[in-house]
């Protein structure tokens, strides 16, 4: 749970993965104390083979970037600008490392949850931190509204097992939503901004 919010007392093993995502090669450089570390998690997969990269232009966020996948994949496949967040700073790190490393440039920095996010985007994708609890879960997926431009989307990965169903339900209370893809409990919503 730590991985969130600090690193400073987890010692750092920086190692390679080698990941294939849409038949196409990446390498990531992942460490301790960040999330998946071993490689592309099965959610995060599906949320990225789930978009249609032809149609992401314009400004996209990365929320909770994590080593960087979701911004990296977004960089390399279309010619969106795309940002990237974190509070996490070894995370950081490793997702400037790894947009160096796959090739892409994209704008990486630091926020708590929406604190240093100033403009609005066209698409915020994210695997959202789960663990964090309801509460700011929630923050970051009802505040995201605030970040959008008008029509912007947000897509995000969430388990059946860790409230896929209520989350949709309470989505679909502000954003008009849809259930883009099913993938072993992984679902994959779309929330729309009016």
């Amino acid at each position: 749970m730590s991985h969130y919010f600090t690193n400073d007392k987890i010692k750092s093993e920086e190692k390679k993965v080698n990941v294939k995502i849409k038949n196409q090669d990446y390498t990531f450089i992942t460490d301790n104390g960040v999330f998946s570390k071993k490689g592309l998690d099965f959610g995060t997969r599906t949320l990225l083979e789930s978009l249609n990269v032809d149609k992401l232009k314009g400004d996209v966020l990365d929320f909770g970037t994590g080593y960087g996948p979701i911004g990296i994949f977004i960089a390399k496949n279309t010619s969106a600008n795309v940002d990237m967040i974190d509070v996490n700073e070894r995370s950081l790190s490793l997702a400037s490392k790894n947009a160096e490393l796959n090739n892409v440039k994209t704008n990486i920095f630091k926020s708590d949850i929406y604190e240093n996010v100033t403009k609005k985007y066209d698409y915020i994708i994210t695997n959202p931190p789960i663990r964090v609890g309801k509460e700011i879960l929630y923050k970051i997926l009802f505040e995201a509204e605030n970040h959008l431009k008008p029509n912007g989307e947000m897509w995000i990965v969430v388990n059946k097992d860790q409230g896929a169903k209520s989350t949709l339900k309470d989505l679909s209370k502000i954003y008009e939503t849809e259930v883009v893809n099913k993938n072993k409990g992984f679902y994959i919503i779309k929330s729309k901004k009016h």
